[in-house]
């Protein structure tokens, strides 16, 4: 199936791609001044995949996010100024500064948490998958993770019970080649993840994960299929991240990986993907693009102003909003 892209979507998610990279680019800004203090995985490289699988869903479709979910938090609409206050600490942040990078919730655009340990996220978005099945409701519920998380065991019992059930639930690998400092050759015997979807009888497909339009198309093909109650499907995209694996440092110094990999890569950036083919196409000039990121580059710095002018937790109040009340 292959799905036409108006120029309106198109122009969408090159907005959201610049928004995701620039707000890490600061965020990278404010972690070298010490700004921010908490843990934070940055997303710079990885756009496409968040962009690409969140503009093939509803508002009302669920999203569990890693570790490192800044961009699947901005591409599923969540409101950049209590992320921001978040990394800082702050009431006002979207876990009302309980949580940090790692620990981020919308429920009001369906991002239900982001969850720091490795493989967390895909029995969750089981979970909610298995709710909107007895509930019938139409929702379709995505598990981002990397491709560390295969590696865990609860990684198959999922996949086979969405399959089992044929639930309303999309498994999306960020496949970046390395798991924390770890290369992917030098933990499986093959670079195939997609294929774990065979064993358990769902369809598994691999896809240009720097490519959004690509993405995109995948992604609308599998939320079709889960949404007509066809069952889930597993997307392997292919990608980089260009900084460390926390904080805002390349790993260039530390015996991780070669300037000349990262070079390949950050040929391969998202954005100028995007914005090459829509400048060759007609569908957006040049001067639309700077447009876009200097609207963006204000809207950052409104959000880190919003930031540092709100009000820390009160120390009296430190127990509230750990466990839910109802």
């Amino acid at each position: 199936m292959t799905t036409s892209i108006d120029q309106i979507k198109q122009q969408s998610m090159l907005r959201h791609l610049i928004r995701i990279r620039q707000f890490e680019d600061r965020v990278a800004d404010l972690l070298d001044t010490d700004d921010i203090n908490c843990p934070t995985h940055l997303y710079t490289g990885q756009e496409a995949v968040a962009v690409g699988v969140c503009q093939a869903l509803s508002i009302d479709d669920y999203i569990w996010g890693t570790h490192r979910s800044h961009g699947h938090y901005l591409a599923k609409g969540g409101n950049m100024d209590t992320m921001m206050a978040e990394l800082y600490g702050k009431e006002t942040g979207c876990s009302h500064g309980r949580g940090g990078s790692m620990h981020l919730l919308a429920k009001e655009v369906g991002i239900l948490g982001t969850v720091p340990m490795v493989g967390a996220t895909i029995p969750m978005a089981v979970g909610s998958a298995l709710v909107s099945s007895i509930k019938k409701d139409q929702k379709v519920s995505v598990a981002f993770f990397g491709d560390g998380a295969t590696e865990e065991g609860v990684f198959h019992e999922a996949l086979n019970f969405a399959s089992l059930k044929k639930l309303p639930v999309i498994f999306v690998c960020e496949n970046n080649l390395y798991s924390s400092h770890l290369r992917i050759e030098d933990r499986r015997s093959q670079n195939n993840i997609y294929k774990s979807a065979e064993a358990h009888g769902m369809e598994g497909i691999t896809v240009d994960g720097n490519n959004t339009l690509d993405v995109y198309q995948k992604a609308v093909e599998a939320v079709t299929k889960a949404r007509s109650g066809l069952g889930p499907t597993l997307i392997e995209c292919k990608t980089y991240r260009w900084r460390g694996h926390v904080g805002p440092s390349w790993d260039l110094d530390v015996n991780i990986r070669e300037k000349e990999e990262l070079d390949h890569w950050m040929e391969k950036d998202p954005i100028e993907i995007l914005s090459k083919e829509m400048i060759q196409t007609n569908e957006i000039t040049p001067q639309d693009l700077d447009a876009i990121k200097q609207a963006v580059a204000s809207e950052i710095e409104s959000s880190v102003e919003f930031a540092r002018k709100s009000p820390f937790p009160d120390v009296k109040e430190l127990s509230k909003n750990v466990y839910s009340s109802s």
